[in-house]
């Protein structure tokens, strides 16, 4: 079973498989999520911090951020980017990335050594209780979904004043982490996230990691990264808020999935349950008839 390690351990063959019910099952669970307890912010929480001190904290963890992220990205994971150049087409404005969810630490450093500027991370508040890294989210970027009203206006607040500052915020549309997943999964807050595109009439991209062997065996069956970027998709002016939701989400959903087609190696198998049933079922032979 995958765990949710920085520097990720190769996965014994037979325990590289997770059976699931339907696609917003999670592979990797918090002991909160496990609990079933429902983790929300603390109080007064302050998207933007207000202490100078603090932003500047922040700001230079950013920069160990980026470059131990290089090293990890290029060096653990062997990870090749491609199609940077795309993002060029966003000079001079904020930009959305929408990524496919399937590391949870490449998935904090990533998107950071993709982009040609800092970014912002929607996250969960669950992620400030990861061990290690979750209480440093915040200050390198992560952006908490609220629970409440003021929150969630709080929060929406952040959001445009970063895409305002002509940064890019990073968006993770399946919302739960498949490790070395290589299939897209369908969005489960449908278009909802793509609000923040149409609102600020910006552009969007798409980042998604594909999966590969690698040529040494140094790290076991683990496999190497190709990510690619593709896009950019605008909104279109001549459509309504929905419309361009829809328009951008299904731009993104078959931009992903075009991509994901390039991973040449499963490390690691989803199967539905309902499926394992009818393997079962099919592999059972008819007794043979009696003479």
């Amino acid at each position: 079973m995958a765990k949710a390690e920085l520097f990720q351990k190769d996965i014994p063959e037979n325990e590289r498989i997770f059976y699931y019910e339907n696609e917003e099952d999670d592979p990797i669970k918090t002991e909160e999520q496990d609990n079933h307890i429902e983790v929300g912010l603390p109080e007064n929480y302050q998207f933007i911090p207000k202490n100078p001190f603090k932003r500047l904290y922040g700001s230079i963890l950013y920069r160990g951020f980026k470059v131990f992220g290089q090293y990890y990205e290029r060096g653990y994971w062997q990870t090749k980017f491609h199609g940077r150049e795309k993002l060029k087409e966003a000079r001079g404005k904020g930009y959305i990335i929408y990524a496919n969810h399937t590391n949870p630490f490449h998935d904090v450093f990533g998107p950071g050594i993709a982009a040609d500027r800092r970014i912002f991370t929607i996250i969960s508040p669950v992620n400030l209780l990861v061990p290690g890294i979750g209480k440093y989210l915040p200050l390198i970027g992560g952006l908490p979904l609220g629970k409440s009203k003021e929150e969630k206006a709080a929060f929406n607040e952040a959001v445009d004043k970063r895409l305002a500052q002509k940064n890019c915020l990073v968006v993770y549309p399946e919302a739960h982490v498949w490790p070395f997943a290589t299939n897209i999964r369908k969005f489960p807050a449908g278009d909802r996230s793509f609000k923040y595109a149409v609102r600020n009439d910006l552009p969007i991209f798409t980042m998604t990691t594909t999966y590969h062997k690698r040529k040494d065996t140094k790290r076991g069956d683990l496999p190497r990264m190709d990510v690619y970027i593709d896009g950019p998709f605008y909104p279109d002016p001549k459509k309504s808020e929905d419309e361009n939701r829809a328009m951008l989400a299904e731009k993104a959903f078959e931009s992903m999935q075009k991509m994901s087609k390039k991973s040449s190696y499963e490390y690691f198998k989803y199967i539905k349950k309902s499926d394992k049933k009818t393997e079962k079922k099919s592999a059972k032979k008819p007794d043979s008839k009696k003479k």
